[in-house]
Formats: structure tokens, sequence, C-alpha cells
């Protein structure tokens, strides 16, 4: 069984009542992958470290799917004709909607509007870089728009953007001057919604994966034995972190995480050996 294709405007009385998490996507292809990775990452490596985090954040939100009938997981991806290859990375329960062309900002509005117009009472939009994204905060969020109370919900990034956006109708001044891929962005989306008097609901602070950075945070929140830095716990993450856990037990682990290789040269410790799962 594979994902259901979505055709906008397609309106399904299923949906009604309902909410869509939408994880944003561009469907994972060697050198076209979170290039901001590469390096320390080889290309071919993150493409498959973002086939990771899709296959984990999918898996979050199914989770949350099995406990709560109000949400419906979709993968709202890009390019088209990639259905089949993305179809093998995601949840038979999920659905599939290809997004519109043009900008950040045409295509989040776009997604929002033809998710309504399938019918559905509420819409979530999830980015594709937060695999450790924590269950509790989609709870918060399906809770918060199965009120049906006219607000948006908004999770934060470290980054000054925002990893959830979620809201009970489309309002494309949330998508309006914008200036996508800054430190700006949260701030100025938080502006907008001011502006057209809408309430917002903070979810906690959270972060995604997009520089070497943030990596390292990643790496220090799945492997903490080797990390000299404490930081947050989300969800395991368990795809992402069999292939980290690869890299990280051969010679590549001075180019992936240099600070756990000085970790071992100071503790005289042989290269970690893979662990069965």
């Amino acid at each position: 069984m594979r994902p259901e294709i979505l055709t906008p405007g397609s309106r399904n009385s299923v949906f009604s009542g309902r909410c869509a998490i939408a994880i944003m996507i561009k469907t994972p292809r060697n050198g076209f992958s979170k290039t901001r990775l590469s390096p320390p990452l080889q290309s071919e490596e993150a493409a498959e470290i973002s086939r990771c985090f899709l296959r984990d954040t999918s898996t979050t939100i199914e989770a949350l799917m099995h406990d709560d009938r109000f949400v419906v997981g979709v993968a709202a991806y890009t390019p088209i004709g990639s259905e089949f290859e993305l179809a093998e990375l995601l949840p038979a329960q999920f659905k599939m909607l290809a997004q519109r062309q043009g900008d950040l900002g045409s295509r989040l509005l776009g997604i929002t509007e033809d998710l309504f117009s399938l019918g559905f009472s509420a819409v979530c939009l999830v980015d594709s870089d937060s695999p450790t994204l924590p269950l509790e905060n989609l709870q918060a969020t399906a809770a918060t728009l199965k009120e049906g109370v006219d607000r948006m919900v908004i999770g934060p990034c470290t980054d000054g953007g925002y990893y959830l956006i979620g809201m009970n109708r489309s309002c494309a001044k949330l998508f309006e001057e914008i200036d996508w891929s800054t430190s700006s962005v949260y701030q100025q989306t938080i502006s907008r919604a001011k502006e057209i008097k809408l309430p917002m609901v903070e979810l906690p602070l959270w972060y995604d994966v997009d520089d070497n950075d943030s990596l390292n945070r990643l790496l220090s929140e799945l492997f903490p034995e080797w990390s000299t830095e404490k930081v947050s716990q989300g969800a395991p993450a368990p795809n992402t972190k069999e292939f980290l856990q690869r890299l990280l037990t051969g010679e590549s682990v001075a180019r992936v995480w240099p600070a756990m290789a000085e970790r071992l040269l100071e503790r005289r410790d042989p290269l970690p050996r893979s662990r069965e799962r």
C-alpha cells in the first residue's frame, strides 16, 4: 500500500473536521539535498541524511495519527515526477500533495490553500530539517487547532526561522513580505499576524539541521555520551541516529564530528564499533 496522491480542489468529506500536518519536502537526491551540510558530509551522505530526516519526522507524525484521529499526515513535495521514490520513505497512511511553483512563500501559501480546498478544517506545515522534533510539540499543535479558534500556532527555530506553522484558515498575509532563509523570518511572521490581528500560540523553541553547527547540535543530542554539551532531548530519530552511527564508526569520524575525534584521542579509545539496535 502506497500513500495516496491528493488532487487540489477534490473536496473529500473524510477530511472534514481534521487537521493536515504536512511536511514540506524536496525529494532527496544526491547533489541537490542538504547542500549546506556538504561539507562535512559528502553529497551522497547529505542526500541520505535527508531521507533519514523524512523517515523520522513522518514516523513522529504517524505516532500522533495513531493516537489522534484529528491528524492526517501529508508529504507536501517537489518536484512533480518524484512520487515513486518519495513514497518509499513514507508511512503507508500518509497522503502526498505536490507543491506549486514559486518562491518559498508562494509554496507555503499554495499548500495551505490546496489543503483547505480538500476539506481540511486545519493545516499545519512542518519543516523537513528537524528529525528530533518532540512529539509533544505536535500534540500541543493538534490540541490547539482542534479547538477551532481562529489563531496561528508557530514554533520558533534557534536560527530565527520557524519549524512549524499552523492555522484554521488560509492567511496569505503570513507569507507576504518575508525575507525567507534569514534570521528575520520568525519575527516578520509575528508582525504579519499582528497586522491582521490574528492571535498566536507559540510553541517551545527547537532547531533545524541545515549547517555544520546545527549538525553538531544533532550529534550532541543523539550521542550524549560523546558530547561535552548538554542539550535538550527530542524524538529519538532512529533512522538518523543509525545512519550517523555508521559514519562515526570509521575514519570519517574526524570529518563528520571533530569534537568526538578529539575526545577519542583524549581517552585513547579505539573507534567505536557499530552497535546492534
